[in-house]
């Protein structure tokens, strides 16, 4: 536990800060992923302000506090001791205590313990409140160029490669891009665990994100495990991106009847664009189709 400090105050630019007080509840903390400055003014008023501050790992938190000002006591909060600090955290917060907890980087319960505190404190009837902001998940996707319209985050795949083999062969028909953490060491066998059971899509790694020596790499999933195969394990935090499967291709008839199903929903243009969505087709060409195939039935 760290020493008790002045709290309840941070400093930013040399400008020393109030933190207004906090109503009990439980709060959720992003926490910047790399750069520092990406924390929000609200993740420092919670910091400051809790009456009780838990952490996976109270020396990386510290780093981040200290840039800011904020000289307080913390206590950890990781997988091995989650049973049994989480009562005593919502007993806390019964008794008129505001609880924060923040996530090593990025947000809480992703990939990050916290789940049975957030649990507990439902049942207890405890509120709790978000505190949004940094997540690898998002920084990875939106710099992948994959659609954002739909995915599915996996979380880390198994170090076992029959129980990787297997999990990949259940997300393999999610028509969704599909987002993975991933260890520097494992990259290169799970890639390529990739390739063969989802086929060779295209795909992104992101390491590093938001750090002085941040990557974005596309290509497809075999170009990918080929260059970290040959690189040799790189260092950072991973996230992969990895795109939807690729439909079928509709033949001319399929792609009419489409067509003129959507635009019985919608306008035209809409239609065209739903469509273009759905078949990989330019919207622009769909557009046109459409238009001839309406005039064609009017003229019928």
């Amino acid at each position: 536990m760290e020493e008790s400090g002045r709290q309840g105050r941070f400093v930013i630019g040399g400008a020393e800060i109030a933190a207004p007080p906090l109503e009990p509840a439980l709060y959720l903390v992003a926490t910047p992923i790399g750069n520092l400055s990406d924390i929000t003014l609200r993740a420092l008023e919670t910091l400051a302000a809790a009456d009780i501050l838990a952490c996976e790992d109270t020396r990386v938190t510290r780093v981040l506090l200290e840039r800011y000002g904020i000289r307080r006591r913390m206590r950890a909060y990781h997988e091995h001791n989650e049973a049994q600090a989480a009562p005593g955290l919502i007993a806390a917060i019964a008794e008129g205590k505001s609880v924060a907890l923040a996530s090593d980087a990025g947000t809480p319960l992703v990939s990050d313990p916290g789940f049975r505190l957030v649990r507990a404190a439902q049942e207890k009837g405890v509120r709790v409140v978000p505190v949004p902001g940094p997540s690898a998940v998002l920084a990875a996707l939106t710099a992948s160029g994959l659609p954002t319209d739909s995915f599915l985050f996996a979380g880390f795949l198994s170090a076992k490669a029959g129980q990787r083999r297997s999990r990949l062969e259940a997300l393999a028909t999610v028509s969704s891009v599909l987002v993975f953490f991933e260890s520097p060491r494992r990259l290169a066998a799970s890639l390529a665990a990739m390739a063969e059971m989802l086929g060779d899509r295209e795909a992104v790694v992101a390491r590093e994100l938001t750090k002085a020596f941040e990557e974005v790499r596309r290509g497809t999933l075999i170009e990918l495990a080929a260059h970290y195969d040959a690189a040799g394990a790189p260092r950072g935090e991973v996230v992969v991106c990895v795109a939807p499967p690729l439909e079928a291709p509709r033949d001319a008839d399929e792609t009419d009847r489409l067509l003129l199903a959507l635009s019985t929903e919608m306008a035209a243009s809409k239609a065209a664009g739903e469509a273009a969505r759905m078949t990989g087709t330019k919207k622009s060409d769909l557009y046109q189709r459409l238009l001839a195939l309406k005039k064609a039935g009017d003229d019928g």
